[in-house]
This record gives C-alpha cells, sequence and structure tokens, in this order.
C-alpha cells in the first residue's frame, strides 16, 4: 500500500488552491464547498454521489463541482485514490469567466464527471506548475486556456440551470449562515421555515440533497478555513466558529478538507513568510 500523501498549495498569482492527495483510503462525507472544484483521478476508482445521483470515477477521469454542488466519495474495493484538484473561489471564477467570454456571468457545470476527458493532461501540467511554486508566463497562459476549454466544453451560464428552491429553505440556509457559531436546533430551524421537524427536514434535503446539519457543519468548516488562512490558532478557531472543542472541530475539519485545522494553517503561514 502506498504511503499516504496529503499536500495543498495557495498560488498567490492565480488566486487558486492546488490539492493533491495520493494513497488516500479515507470516505467523505455529503458536504458542499462555496468554491469551484475541478480535479481528476491519477490512479484508483471511487464511488461518487453528487447532488444525489451516483457515478463510478476513475483513472483519466475529471471532476466538477459546482460551488454548493453537494458530493460524496468512497473507494471501490479498497483502492487507495491519488487524485489532484484546484480549488477557485466564485469571484475569481467570475473575473476570468468575464474576461474569457465577454460575458459577466458564473459557469455551472452540467455534470460532475467527464470520463477519460482529453483535457486532463492540461489540468495535470496546470496542477503540477502550481504544486512547483512555478511563477511564470505559462502557468497563467495553461491557466485561461484551461478555463477557456471546460467552459466552452462542459458548461453553461448559471443562470440558466439554477434551480430556485422554496422560499422557506433560503431562510434556514441564511439563518445557519449568519448564526453557524450559536447552539441551533431543529426547532430553530422550524421555527424559521414554519414548518414542523419533519416537514423541515424532508424539504430541506429533497431540495439541497443534505441535511440540515451538514449544512450547518459545512458552513462552519467554511468559516473555519478563513480563519485559519489568517493565522489564527486551531482552538481560537473551533471556539468561534461553533464546535464543541478542538477535538471535535479537528475531527470534522479532516473528515471534511482531508487535511488537520494546524497542517491547512501551516499552508497559509509558509505563504506569508515566503513573500515577506
Amino acid at each position: 500500500m502506498k504511503q499516504e500523501e496529503r499536500t495543498v498549495h495557495f498560488d498567490v498569482t492565480l488566486q487558486i488552491e492546488a490539492y493533491r492527495f495520493v494513497g488516500i483510503m479515507q470516505k467523505f462525507p455529503n458536504h458542499f464547498h462555496e468554491y469551484y472544484v475541478i480535479g481528476f483521478i491519477e490512479s484508483g476508482q471511487r464511488r461518487l454521489s453528487c447532488k444525489n445521483k451516483e457515478y463510478e470515477i476513475g483513472t483519466g477521469d475529471l471532476i466538477f463541482f459546482n460551488p454548493y454542488d453537494n458530493h460524496a466519495c468512497e473507494s471501490i474495493n479498497h483502492e487507495t485514490l491519488d487524485y489532484r484538484c484546484l480549488n477557485i473561489k466564485p469571484e475569481v471564477m467570475r473575473k476570468v469567466t468575464k474576461e474569457i467570454t465577454g460575458q459577466d456571468y458564473l459557469p455551472s457545470f452540467v455534470s460532475p464527471v467527464s470520463y477519460r476527458s482529453e483535457h486532463a493532461n492540461l489540468l495535470h501540467n496546470l496542477h503540477q506548475m502550481v504544486m512547483d511554486e512555478i511563477s511564470d508566463l505559462e502557468k497563467e497562459e495553461t491557466f485561461y486556456f484551461l478555463i477557456q476549454q471546460l467552459i466552452e466544453e462542459y458548461a453553461v451560464a448559471k443562470e440558466d440551470t439554477q434551480i430556485v428552491t422554496k422560499h422557506e429553505i433560503e431562510k434556514v440556509c441564511r439563518f445557519l449562515e449568519t448564526h453557524y457559531a450559536e447552539d441551533i436546533g431543529l426547532e430553530d430551524l422550524a421555527t424559521v421555515a414554519n414548518m414542523n421537524k419533519y416537514s423541515l427536514l424532508r424539504s430541506f434535503t429533497r431540495y439541497l440533497g443534505i441535511t440540515p446539519y451538514r449544512y450547518l457543519q459545512t458552513v462552519r468548516i467554511n468559516e473555519a478555513k478563513d480563519r485559519l488562512e489568517q493565522g489564527m490558532k486551531p482552538l481560537d478557531v473551533a471556539m468561534e466558529t461553533g464546535f464543541i472543542d478542538q477535538s471535535h472541530f479537528s475531527h470534522f475539519f479532516k473528515e471534511f478538507i482531508g487535511l488537520t485545522p494546524g497542517q491547512y494553517r501551516d499552508i497559509f503561514i509558509h505563504k506569508s513568510t515566503s513573500s515577506s
């Protein structure tokens, strides 16, 4: 069995994150991100669930997650996973999309999987340049050419495919995003939505493909990432984002992100030190 490796780099020029997971067996629970994820499988097989649809993915496949696409994955036949991905914040994607197309919109990738994609090699090259901390013209050119090709082949304007959820569920989401640091109960959410508890659970999960608790935990993790990027101590972050204690926080952070809070924080401390 390969030794497990987890590596992350933040590219200051492109303003994107590059992840590489090697020899991973970890099962990732149903969750979402506030940013785009564009990844590919170097080796291994996984069973992927995205927006309540099932996929089997393997070597050479491209993966696309739009912001807030709920997804989960697990190993098939206990195979280890070699995986690379780029994380792109919506504001960065919007800027690049406007520069490429001349139109101001967020692209929406129609399917989460492109099997044996011909674009995997270009993504691999860009990812390696970020990992090697290359800071030349070729990296920026590759980034723009890659996004152009992916948008043209796999995406549509988000406004064309956006599903309008029920007003009550949107109110619950806004409540969770505002009060994530508090002790929130199902009764609180039912009151916000003006539903009984079961109706809320059923409706929320139906529209978003994720339970209110998972949504809350994901919001907390995303808030924690922002604080860790600023160099805050994991214990302080745990207290500010609604986790019971640091152990509870560390467990969920690694489950969702694949790194410990300390490992994630060190990435940005290293970047800050290198740029000073």
